[in-house]
């Protein structure tokens, strides 16, 4: 009785991935504004052979890394605009425009990418249907704890940041960096090498790996050693051509836009970016340097208001700060994701 069962479930897929197989033929675009060595590049392979699979190859894709169908800062609005099907978002790089998401982004709030990333998108994936309303929210997920990388000193204190020129990695440490008194340098991730070589910026928040990745190591000496930040980003899809799929591929995506798989696609570049922190304390001409408590007592302090900036922005856009922070820390308890 168990093989025959067997024998029908096997026939059963079989004749579901023939009938997918004569649904209409969708080649969805995928774009990244990071070069083809990123780690999130072959993982996302993994993700869309996945779905072309289950899809009967009916869904297939065509992965474009390095900014070739559009710059780093436009990724939401190519998604909404489907100049790309799904993009690779970094909601921080538009100040302002989404509020509740970058609550993830305030620093000391997730100890690893793994944890962190499963927390931050169970958390998230209810908001983002109206906060990112004009795009088919997929997952989210956050990289590896970064932190300063400078070119000509040590950043010790939080005041050592005043009147430098920083190149935050998003909005919110924009907002530390001024309100300690430095001035941000607006620079994506592949523009922030030049930035820092030709001197308009004296120093950089960014994961370790990516480090190496960009070069930023043959820019940067000194190095904080601080689970200071971390980004938050998403993988957002163009709503109208979610839309326009049969339920069939509907069921497809939707089975491939989890928590779960927000794990598998971004847990590889966490174990990246945690290499890549051993890796530059082994170099000579680097100084990786640890805090005191006193120092790490005094950052902790001194970003407590940033918290509160962002209360006050999802206030005014409407919403129930203290529900929605709640929320968040039910999550990170719950993937014991905690710094």
């Amino acid at each position: 009785m168990r093989k025959v069962a067997t024998a029908l479930g096997v026939c059963a897929a079989m004749a579901t991935g023939a009938a997918m197989a004569q649904e209409k033929q969708i080649n969805l675009k995928i774009s990244f504004w990071v070069p083809a060595q990123h780690p999130l590049v072959p993982a996302t392979k993994v993700w869309a052979d996945s779905i072309e699979k289950e899809s009967g190859g009916s869904l297939k894709a065509t992965l474009f890394p390095s900014e070739q169908l559009g710059k780093a800062f436009d990724h939401y609005d190519m998604a909404r605009d489907g100049i790309a099907d799904i993009t690779y978002v970094n909601p921080g790089y538009q100040p302002g425009r989404f509020p509740i998401v970058s609550l993830g982004q305030v620093p000391f709030i997730f100890a690893d990418g793994h944890k962190g990333t499963q927390a931050f998108d169970a958390w998230y994936r209810k908001y983002a249907q109206t906060e990112m309303k004009d795009t088919h929210y997929c997952f989210g997920f956050i990289h590896d704890p970064g932190s300063f990388h400078s070119r000509s000193k040590k950043i010790v204190w939080p005041d050592d940041l005043k009147g430098m020129k920083i190149r935050p990695a998003q909005s919110t440490i924009g907002q530390m960096v001024k309100m300690l008194g430095g001035a941000n340098v607006q620079a994506s991730a592949p523009e922030s090498r030049d930035a820092l070589e030709r001197g308009v910026a004296d120093a950089i928040t960014f994961p370790w790996g990516s480090v190496f990745l960009f070069g930023i190591d043959k820019v940067t000496k000194y190095h904080m050693d601080v689970p200071l930040y971390t980004t938050v980003f998403t993988y957002s899809m163009n709503k109208a051509l979610y839309d326009s799929m049969s339920p069939a591929q509907k069921k497809v995506i939707d089975n491939h836009c989890t928590t779960e798989w927000a794990e598998k696609v971004a847990g590889p570049w966490a174990d990246f970016e945690a290499a890549g922190r051993e890796k530059m304390k082994t170099l000579a001409g680097h100084d990786v340097y640890k805090l005191d408590s006193a120092q790490t007592a005094a950052w902790r302090k001194v970003v407590e208001p940033l918290e509160q900036e962002w209360a006050d922005s999802v206030k005014k856009a409407g919403a129930d700060a203290v529900a929605i922070k709640k929320d968040l820390d039910d999550k990170i308890k719950a993937y014991g994701a905690a710094l």
